[in-house]
């Protein structure tokens, strides 16, 4: 069987990626030329570790091209992937204005029979929408209607970690209705995936409609125990508990495990947040109400602005002379994907209060100051005050305070001491629970992480103020 990609988004290229080194013939299909001409040459314009170099190696031994010619893409495969972007409507609604799209241009280039794959993250219809399209124009060109099927085959893929969730699937979902392609449509998705299930299955075959509700499901329900955790965590501070050791008391229950039960500074990224903004408008379409998913967002929103608050609450509503720097920009570590990250929520308000904020992040820097001008459209004077330096430690350089927003693994263990020496006040906001508080009252560093007793242990002197940072929560 050969391949077509869709879409070379992060879903598009992982997929195209993993499928070609699997040794399935792949063509990668883009209506942006830029885009296509870049990885025509190599270059891979989203930040995935070993995804450019897994392209590469594929695209030199002939597994995997990049094209936007539409009709050479639709006849090279026999199975078509729809990965292009869902983004969110002002309603919290899915925009399949893509999806339609694609479909519809698949309609008006099919010759063969193709199985058309809904990789997108698409709410609960949509495959008999893009059936819909492709038959309109079948229609419209005097062809058969019956030369193709749609299944849905969401993805369950971990930015940062995508192509070990793809290579090593802990399940593989594939929804497929009954029909007259059936038994074909089952099969070709079985042959296409036969590497991944030939220990033991991992294909959970399902309908389709349960299929695309599936997606959603799973990213609600891990987006739940987050923000349920920072309500959580934020009791323990007004408590004086320590949700770290939370954390390990209830994951230690086999019915509830570890994963998703970290404290934090709200979650982002091209899933989470829009997905279940769509699920709640899903519901509200057909007459239910989400109360949870719909909590669990507002949860989130407020845990974005919870540092800014605690800054506030030291250093004044005014910022102004205040020097702060931020490290982490990204979402999450491993990725530069800066779609409703914490960051541009926390830095907007510190420079609307006046601040001078420097930051830093491994690989997102472009990205961010792309996200964040767009957020301060209107407000571009804002941005003076911004500056997003090389290093780590360059974004230190007498600040009032450090606020840490990514969990990258080179803020794990830092040089305390340099930092005590080069921050104007010794004062840490860890938005990813990092560190130990008690070591770093010992080396004499105010620090407030979340549902960590929310109490600065060491005493600090603001040097503005000359008032003393208090021991009190």
């Amino acid at each position: 069987m050969r391949v077509t990609v869709i879409g070379s988004g992060y879903v598009g290229l992982v997929t195209g990626a993993c499928l070609s080194d699997l040794g399935f013939k792949v063509v990668c299909l883009d209506k942006d030329e830029a885009k296509v001409k870049m990885l025509q040459e190599g270059e891979v314009p989203i930040y995935e570790p070993g995804l450019k170099e897994l392209l590469s190696r594929n695209r030199m031994d002939g597994r995997i091209r990049f094209t936007s010619d539409a009709q050479d893409a639709i006849d090279h495969g026999d199975i078509l992937f729809i990965a292009v972007g869902t983004p969110a409507q002002e309603d919290g609604s899915a925009d399949l204005g893509h999806v339609l799209s694609v479909a519809a241009m698949i309609g008006r280039n099919l010759k063969d029979f193709k199985l058309i794959v809904n990789k997108s993250t698409v709410p609960v219809g949509t495959a008999d929408r893009v059936r819909s399209a492709v038959k309109h124009e079948l229609v419209q060109r005097g062809m058969p209607t019956e030369m193709f099927d749609v299944v849905s085959n969401p993805e369950f893929l971990k930015e940062g970690a995508a192509i070990d969730d793809f290579m090593r699937p802990d399940r593989i979902v594939v929804g497929i209705d009954d029909g007259i392609h059936h038994e074909k449509s089952q099969r070709m998705m079985g042959d296409l995936y036969a590497s991944f299930n030939r220990h033991h299955s991992r294909t959970v075959w399902m309908d389709v409609r349960s299929a695309e509700l599936t997606k959603y499901a799973a990213n609600a329900m891990l987006a739940t125990r987050i923000s349920f955790m920072n309500e959580i965590a934020n009791l323990a501070d007004a408590l004086g508990a320590d949700v770290d050791q939370i954390r390990r008391g209830i994951g230690a229950d086999n019915r509830i495990g570890y994963s998703f039960l970290y404290a934090g500074c709200g979650y982002g990224g091209s899933c989470f947040p829009k997905d279940t903004q769509a699920l709640v408008s899903t519901a509200l379409a057909h007459g239910q109400e989400m109360q949870v998913v719909a909590a669990t967002e507002q949860v989130n929103e407020r845990q974005k602005t919870l540092l800014v608050e605690r800054l506030v609450n030291r250093l004044g509503n005014d910022l102004t002379g205040r020097k702060i720097a931020v490290w982490g920009l990204a979402f999450k570590p491993n990725t530069d994907d800066m779609r409703e990250a914490p960051s541009r929520v926390v830095i907007k308000s510190l420079l609307e209060r006046g601040a001078k904020v420097t930051a830093y992040d491994p690989v997102a820097s472009h990205e961010a100051m792309t996200a964040l001008t767009i957020d301060c459209e209107g407000q571009e004077a804002l941005l003076k005050n911004l500056t997003l330096v090389a290093h780590d430690m360059d974004a230190l350089k007498d600040v009032d305070a450090l606020l840490i927003l990514t969990e990258w693994k080179n803020f794990h263990n830092p040089d305390f001491q340099a930092m005590k020496l080069s921050m104007r006040t010794p004062y840490i906001l860890d938005g990813r629970n990092l560190y130990n508080p008690d070591a770093l009252a010992d080396l004499g560093i105010a620090y407030q992480g979340i549902g960590r007793r929310n109490e600065l242990i060491n005493l600090a002197v603001d040097p503005i103020s000359e008032n003393v940072l208090s021991l009190d929560a």
